[in-house]
């Protein structure tokens, strides 16, 4: 069957070692399911696999790919939830929870096997493509809002990075759920296209907002660091899940953190029952997730280049037929 995947580890030049090509049929396994991909989608995820963040070469050659939609073994339209071993369905006792890509073989193929457990009904209001984008960034938006957060209508959240497909997220999915949303960009374009989204002001990374807020949703990291923090209110919570730019801000704001009481809460990815939750939520509102580009599967690379320079809104979704 035809797919990308991570041929060669290369920390610096992390595309030199993305191969597109015929792979083997994934093999049967008790307690799994085939799953007949329609769609999935990229995330950074992928790129840091290709640095060999997460996959190790032992593991190579690994199709890429976390998120999917498609067909399962009975005919069903259905979603992927890409945390495999979450809650030992379809493990053994001494394997480790772990993201499609890192143990396992992942969905930028044609078909991909997962355990029966990770597959959820996909409505039938959403489309391949936008089901597809849902399990990785959508879901770690919403766990990182509405669970790690804990905000409520009414309360005001600023979103760091708006284009990237988490930060998009959280700007509709926060409209959506009646907060207050700020964004930042560096660029002007993607400012403008997160007040269309339904944040209520976007502005340049480090400016000052017209208000401290109740939360800050983080995914750029060491860039953006000093400014979430002197962006909360007394007591207000940071929600991170990445950090593109980096690991190491130059200022902690340690003393801004103890003396306003602030809370710092890691997030990654969501669970199942969240999934299903989001699904249903997108079902019911017509909340839809941000798109930037469809590409088949035999163009991936035009998208991870694409992934890799910023030059995005949204996600960028591979199509197999």
């Amino acid at each position: 069957m035809f797919a990308a995947y991570a041929a060669r580890i290369d920390r610096d030049q992390p595309l030199n070692g993305l191969e597109l090509g015929e792979r083997p049929e994934p093999a049967s396994r008790p307690g799994w399911t085939t799953v007949t991909v329609k769609a999935a989608s990229l995330n950074h995820h992928d790129l840091w696999s290709l640095r060999g963040v997460g996959l190790t070469e032992d593991k190579l050659p690994m199709i890429l790919g976390c998120d999917a939609a498609g067909i399962d073994e009975h005919g069903n339209e259905v979603v992927l939830h890409s945390v495999i071993g979450q809650t030992g369905h379809g493990v053994g006792p001494d394997e480790k929870r772990s993201i499609l890509t890192e143990h396992y073989q992942g969905t930028f193929a044609e078909r991909v096997t997962v355990p029966a457990w990770n597959v959820l009904p996909k409505p039938k209001e959403l489309s391949f493509e936008e089901a597809a984008c849902l399990p990785t960034a959508w879901l770690t938006a919403y766990r990182m809002l509405f669970t790690n957060a804990g905000v409520r209508p009414g309360d005001s959240v600023l979103v760091q990075g708006a284009g990237g497909g988490v930060a998009t997220a959280a700007i509709v999915l926060g409209k959506a759920a009646g907060l207050r949303v700020f964004a930042t960009s560096r660029d002007e374009a993607k400012r403008k296209r997160a007040v269309e989204l339904g944040a209520v002001e976007a502005v340049e990374p480090g400016a000052r907002l017209p208000q401290k807020v109740d939360a800050v949703i983080e995914t750029v990291g060491a860039a953006t660091w000093s400014h979430s923090i002197k962006s909360l209110r007394p007591g207000g919570t940071v929600v991170i899940s990445g950090a593109t730019s980096g690991d190491r801000p130059s200022h902690a704001e340690l003393t801004r953190i103890f003396f306003l009481e602030l809370k710092i809460v890691g997030s990654t990815m969501g669970s199942k029952d969240e999934l299903a939750d989001l699904l249903s939520f997108c079902a019911a509102t017509g909340v839809r997730p941000v798109i930037d580009q469809v590409l088949p599967l035999d163009r991936a690379r035009e998208g991870f280049e694409r992934m890799a320079t910023g030059d995005l809104f949204g996600k960028i979704v591979l199509t197999t037929s």
